[in-house]
C-alpha cells in the first residue's frame, strides 16, 4: 500500500489514507512528479486550441493549462460543466461522485447509458470525458469529497451537492486562496455561486479588443489635444490609458509609456503635457492599453437581469431546499401540495429571519413542484456559464460572477388557463430514460415530443450541442418522430474544441453523419437521418412543400447571416416554427419565431462591420485588419480566382461579356489576373521562384515608388491641405534582403504556391532557392508620369478595360487541354504554405505603411475569417433554444411565454426579453377589382404605418 498525507478539514490535522482516496495523478502533484512525466497523451496539432486563443489569447490560454480543476458530482449538470472545462484546455479534471447511475440520470446524462445503471456515474463518465482533449488529464474519484486534497486544485464546483458541505469547502477554499463555484438546478430554475477571494484580478475585463484610432493633430500644450480622423468616433473614455505608435514629428509620444486620456468629444481627448514635446507633423495611431483591475469579491450580490425579486424568492426557495432534503432524505415530490406547502413555509421562515419583506409564495411553490426534474437545457445553460466561470478563475480574463446567479424558465409549464394542469400522477417517475423530464412536464407531454419532426440545419458547433439535448429529451425519439440534419461540411481538427460529439478518428468525414451517429449512442430511439446538402434556392427540390409541410419546427444553427434569411423566408412561407441561435466567442443570442404570433428572423440589416473601401485596400491602408485583408485577396486573386477564370476563359466563348456584366472594377482584377497567368506561365521551379522574387519588388517597391510618384509626402490637394494626411499614410518603397526573413517567407511562400496552381513541385530548401535568386535579374523600374493612380473605387476601372482587352487579344494562347489548379484557402494546415503566405505578405505591406505588424496567431484570426467560437457560450445557447423548443411543443400561443435573449458570458450580461410581435394585415375589399391591404406594424415603426398594398 501506498501511503501518502491529505489535510483533514474537519480533524485541522494530517492523518494517513491509502492512495485509492485520490487519483494517481493528484498524489503526482503532491509529490512533485514532473509535468512531462505525467502527459500520457498522443500528438495532437496546434489547432485543437486555435479558436479558443482568439477568444481567450495566449497568455490566458497558458495559464489555463497549468490549472488543476475539482468536480464534484457528475448527474447531468457536472458532466457538462466537466465537458465544457475539458474542452477549454485546462491542466486536468479530477471529476467526483459516489453516486451510481439511476434513471433519472439518464434524461441530462448525456455519457451514461442504460447499461450504465447502478455503476458510478464518475468512473461511467471518466474515459468519454478524458477523449474529448488529449491536452488535459482527467481522473475520477469515487471517495467521499471531505476526504480529498483540495490544496491540490486551483479551482473547485460543486453540484448536486448539500449545503453544509458548501459550507465547509468553501470556507476551506476561501482560506486557502483556491476559486470556488457552486453550480445546482432544480427543474427550470438554476444557481451560481462563485467564491474567487477577497481580492481577485481581472488582466482583461472584457476580452475586446483594444480601441485604437488614426491621429490627425496633436497640440503642443499642457494638457496636449489630440484630434482624430472623422472617418469614425474614437471610443476612449475618460481614464484609459494608451499609447502612441508611428508619430511623425512629435514623436517623444512613441517612446512614452502608457498615458491616462480625458475624452472631449468624438474625435479627441486630452493626454498630459506635450508644451515641450516637438511640433507635431502627421500621421500616427493611439492604441487603448488594457490595464487589470482588482476586485473585492466579499460582497453578495443577487444578479437578477430583469426578475429581481423572483431571484431574491428563488435564494430562499433555493436554501429551503437544502433544508427539506436534510430533513426528510429527498426533494420534494413532482406536482405534490403538501411536499410544495412544506417548502414554502421554510422558505417564508428563512426569509422573515433575513428582513425580506417581498417574498412571493407563488415562485417558490412552483420551484417545489418542479424541484425533482432534470432537465438538460438547463444544465446547458447552467453547465456552459459555471464552465466559463472556471475559465475566468484559471485565467483572470473576463469578468467574473459577483457572486450569486439565478435563473428560471418557469414560463415553460404548461398554462393552467389552457387545461394545462399537472397530476402528481402524471409526473410520477415510470423508470424511464425520461423520467427527469416527466417529472417536470408530465407523462402525455413526453409522447408528444417523441412524435416531433423536426428540421435543423448546421451540424456545427451549436448544431452539435442541439443535437445532444434533442436526444435527451427525446425529441423524435418516438412512433412518426424524426429529425433530419443537415450540413455540407466536413470535420477538420479545430472543430474539435468546441463540437464535442465528433473525434479525431472522425477528421474529413461528413459532420451530419458523425453528429447523427454520436447521437444514436446517446439515445437509440431517436430516428434522425443526415443529409449533406445547402439549404438555399438550389436544394429547393429537396427540400419542398411537402418536406416542410410535414415538420413540426425547424432549428436554424447556422453561421452568417444570408442562410438564416433565407431558412427564416423559407419558415414564414411554409408556416413553420424555428429556433434561431448564434454565437460569437462569449456572445450569444437566440430568436424564437412562431407563425402569426411574433416576428420573424427578418431580411438581413446592414452589419455593424463596414466594408473595407477597395482603394484603402489598394493604396491607403492604415490598419493591420487592411493589410490582411489586402493578403487574403492577393492569395485568392493569384491562387485561386485567377486559375479558376483562366480555366472559364478557355472553356467558355462567354466569360468576357459575363465578367464585364458583374461591374467594371470587379472586372479589371478578374481580367487581370487571367491575362497575368496565361502570359507568364512557370516552366519549372526555377521560375517559380523568379516569379515570386518580382513578384516581392512589384509589391514592396516598384508599387509604392509609383505611387509616391504621382503624390510624393509632400504632395497637396487642390484645396492647398496636404494629401498625406488622416488616414491616407505616407507608404516607404522596401528593399529586399536575403537575410531578412520576412522576405525570404514571402518568396519562399510564393514560389511553391505559384507552382502548386501549375503543377511544379516546390521545395523548403532556403540554400537552394537562395542561390536561384542570386541569379535572378530583377528589371529597373522607373515611375511613369502617365499612370494614374485611383484616388475612389470608380476612377479605379476606368483606364484598364479597353487596355486589357487589347492584351487578352493578343496573346498566343495555350492548347485547350491546359487547365490550372485553383488552391482552396486552407488556414490550419501549417504544411500548405497558405498562411506563410499571408502573414508574410500582410506584414511586409504594414512595414510599407508604418503599420505595426501581426503575429500568425492574430493573422490567422483576421484572414482566415474566422468567428471566435468556444464551448461554454454554444452550450449556453443552445440550452436556452431548447427552452424555447418546450414552448413550441405544448403549443403555448401567449407571446409573453416566449423569451429572445442576449448573453455576453465576459461581463455577465444575460438579457432575456419578450420577442417582437408579427407585423398585422387588415384586408377589405374594395369598388375595384381586388383587395385593399392595410400593413400595421408594431408603433416603433411609425414609417410603415400608411403603407398599402393593392393585390390584384
Amino acid at each position: 500500500i501506498n501511503i501518502i498525507f491529505v489535510y483533514s478539514y474537519n480533524e485541522q490535522k494530517f492523518v494517513d489514507t491509502t492512495l485509492s482516496i485520490v487519483s494517481r495523478y493528484t498524489l503526482m502533484l503532491m509529490l512533485g512528479v514532473g509535468h512531462g512525466d505525467l502527459r500520457l497523451m498522443s500528438s495532437c496539432s496546434r489547432m485543437f486550441h486555435s479558436i479558443r486563443q482568439y477568444v481567450l489569447g495566449h497568455d490566458a490560454m497558458r495559464t489555463m493549462g497549468k490549472a488543476n480543476v475539482l468536480i464534484s458530482g457528475m448527474k447531468g449538470l457536472g458532466v457538462e460543466v466537466a465537458k465544457n472545462v475539458v474542452l477549454a484546455g485546462v491542466g486536468s479534471v479530477t471529476i467526483q461522485d459516489q453516486g451510481s447511475a439511476e434513471w433519472t440520470d439518464l434524461s441530462s446524462q448525456f455519457y451514461l447509458r442504460e447499461s450504465d445503471l447502478g455503476e458510478n456515474r464518475a468512473l461511467c463518465s471518466e474515459k468519454a470525458l478524458a477523449r474529448l482533449n488529449s491536452h488535459v488529464r482527467v481522473s475520477a474519484c469515487t471517495e467521499h469529497l471531505e476526504r480529498f486534497c483540495l490544496n491540490c486544485f486551483q479551482v473547485v464546483v460543486l453540484t448536486d451537492s448539500s449545503l453544509e458541505e458548501q459550507r465547509w469547502v468553501g470556507a476551506f477554499c476561501h482560506t486557502n486562496n483556491i476559486r470556488f463555484i457552486v453550480a445546482d438546478t432544480k427543474g427550470l430554475c438554476g444557481q451560481l455561486f462563485c467564491d474567487f477571494g477577497e481580492a481577485f484580478e481581472v488582466r482583461d475585463s472584457d476580452g475586446e479588443s483594444p480601441h485604437s484610432a488614426m491621429i490627425t493633430h496633436i497640440s503642443k500644450e499642457n494638457p496636449g489635444i489630440v484630434s482624430c480622423t472623422d472617418e469614425q468616433a474614437h471610443e476612449f473614455t475618460d481614464g484609459m490609458q494608451v499609447t502612441f505608435s508611428g508619430v511623425q514629428g512629435m514623436t517623444e509620444l512613441n517612446s512614452c509609456g502608457p498615458i491616462e486620456i480625458k475624452r472631449i468629444g468624438s474625435y479627441s481627448f486630452s493626454i498630459c503635457d506635450t508644451s515641450n514635446f516637438s511640433e507635431y507633423e502627421k500621421a500616427g495611431v493611439v492604441t487603448e492599453v488594457k490595464q487589470s483591475k482588482t476586485l473585492n469579491l466579499d460582497l453578495l450580490v443577487v444578479n437578477d437581469y430583469g426578475k429581481v425579486e423572483k431571484h431574491q424568492n428563488l435564494h430562499f426557495g433555493f436554501r429551503a431546499l437544502h433544508e427539506f432534503k436534510q430533513k426528510h432524505g429527498r426533494l420534494p415530490k413532482p406536482r405534490n401540495q403538501t411536499d410544495a406547502e412544506l417548502l414554502v413555509a421554510m422558505a417564508k421562515q428563512l426569509s422573515t429571519a433575513a428582513n425580506f419583506d417581498k417574498f412571493d409564495e407563488d415562485v417558490v411553490h412552483k420551484l417545489s413542484l418542479v424541484a425533482a426534474g432534470d432537465l438538460a437545457p438547463v444544465n446547458a445553460f447552467i453547465g456552459g456559464l459555471a464552465a466559463q466561470e472556471v475559465m475566468k478563475a484559471c485565467t483572470g480574463k473576463f469578468t467574473p460572477l459577483k457572486q450569486w446567479f439565478y435563473f428560471d424558465s418557469l414560463e415553460c409549464l404548461p398554462d393552467q388557463e389552457d387545461g394545462g394542469l399537472l397530476t402528481e400522477e402524471a409526473c410520477a417517475p415510470r423508470s424511464s430514460r425520461y423520467d427527469g423530464q416527466v417529472a417536470v412536464f408530465g407523462a402525455d407531454f413526453q409522447e408528444k415530443i417523441k412524435k416531433q419532426r423536426y428540421f435543423l440545419v448546421g451540424a456545427g458547433a451549436i448544431g452539435c450541442e442541439l443535437l445532444k439535448n434533442f436526444a435527451l429529451i427525446g425529441l423524435g425519439a418516438g412512433e412518426g418522430g424524426h429529425i433530419t440534419v443537415t450540413d455540407m461540411d466536413s470535420i477538420e481538427r479545430s472543430n474539435l474544441n468546441r463540437q464535442f460529439l465528433f473525434r479525431s478518428e472522425d477528421i474529413g468525414r461528413q459532420k451530419s453523419e458523425a453528429a447523427a451517429e454520436a447521437v444514436k449512442k446517446m439515445n437509440p430511439s431517436v430516428n434522425i437521418t443526415a443529409h449533406q446538402n445547402r439549404v438555399c434556392p438550389e436544394s429547393e427540390g429537396i427540400y419542398t412543400h411537402q418536406f416542410y409541410s410535414g415538420l413540426d419546427g425547424v432549428a436554424a444553427a447556422l453561421d452568417n447571416v444570408d442562410a438564416r434569411v433565407y431558412l427564416d423566408g423559407r419558415c414564414v412561407q411554409y408556416q413553420r416554427p424555428m429556433l434561431e441561435g448564434g454565437t460569437l466567442g462569449s456572445k450569444g443570442h437566440t430568436l424564437v419565431v412562431v407563425p402569426h404570433l411574433t416576428e420573424s428572423y427578418g431580411p438581413a440589416s446592414s452589419s455593424g462591420q463596414k466594408a473595407i473601401p477597395l482603394c484603402t485596400l489598394k493604396h491607403f491602408p492604415h490598419r493591420i485588419e487592411h493589410t490582411l485583408q489586402w493578403a487574403r485577396d492577393q492569395f485568392e486573386g493569384l491562387f485561386k480566382h485567377s486559375a479558376e477564370n483562366v480555366n472559364q476563359y478557355l472553356s467558355d466563348p462567354e466569360f468576357w461579356a459575363r465578367t464585364v456584366a458583374r461591374g467594371e472594377v470587379e472586372a479589371v482584377e478578374v481580367l487581370e489576373g487571367v491575362y497575368a497567368n496565361l502570359s507568364d506561365r512557370p516552366q519549372d521551379w526555377t521560375e517559380c521562384v523568379t516569379w515570386a522574387r518580382i513578384q516581392w519588388e512589384s509589391l514592396y517597391n516598384n508599387d509604392i515608388a509609383q505611387l509616391l510618384h504621382c503624390f510624393p509626402p509632400n504632395h497637396v490637394t487642390s484645396s492647398g491641405l496636404p494629401f498625406w494626411m488622416g488616414a491616407k499614410r505616407c507608404p516607404h518603397p522596401l528593399t529586399f534582403d536575403p537575410a531578412n526573413t520576412t522576405h525570404m517567407d514571402f518568396v519562399v511562400a510564393a514560389a511553391n504556391l505559384y507552382g502548386q496552381i501549375y503543377g511544379i513541385e516546390g521545395s523548403r530548401d532556403h540554400e537552394g532557392i537562395q542561390k536561384i535568386l542570386s541569379g535572378v535579374r530583377v528589371p529597373e523600374f522607373t515611375p511613369k508620369s502617365s499612370v494614374k493612380i485611383a484616388v475612389t473605387d470608380e476612377e479605379l476601372a476606368e483606364t484598364k478595360l479597353e487596355e486589357l482587352e487589347l492584351k487578352l487579344l493578343s496573346l498566343q494562347l495555350p492548347s485547350q487541354n491546359f487547365r490550372m489548379v485553383p488552391l482552396e484557402f486552407e488556414k490550419d494546415d501549417d504544411s500548405n504554405f497558405h498562411m506563410d503566405y499571408i502573414v508574410a505578405t500582410s506584414n511586409l505591406r504594414a512595414e510599407n505603411y508604418d503599420i505595426p505588424a501581426a503575429d500568425r496567431h492574430k493573422s490567422k484570426l483576421i484572414a482566415g475569417r474566422i468567428i471566435p467560437a468556444i464551448a461554454t457560450t454554444t452550450a449556453a445557447v443552445a440550452g436556452l433554444m431548447c427552452l424555447e423548443l418546450y414552448k413550441l411543443v405544448q403549443g403555448h400561443r401567449r407571446i409573453s411565454s416566449f423569451r429572445v435573449a442576449y448573453v455576453n458570458m465576459a461581463v455577465q450580461y444575460y438579457v432575456l426579453s419578450q420577442p417582437g410581435r408579427a407585423p398585422t394585415f387588415t384586408v377589405s375589399k374594395t369598388s375595384s377589382p381586388g383587395w385593399d391591404v392595410q400593413f400595421c406594424p408594431r408603433k416603433a415603426d411609425d414609417r410603415l404605418l400608411k403603407k398599402k398594398w393593392c393585390f390584384k
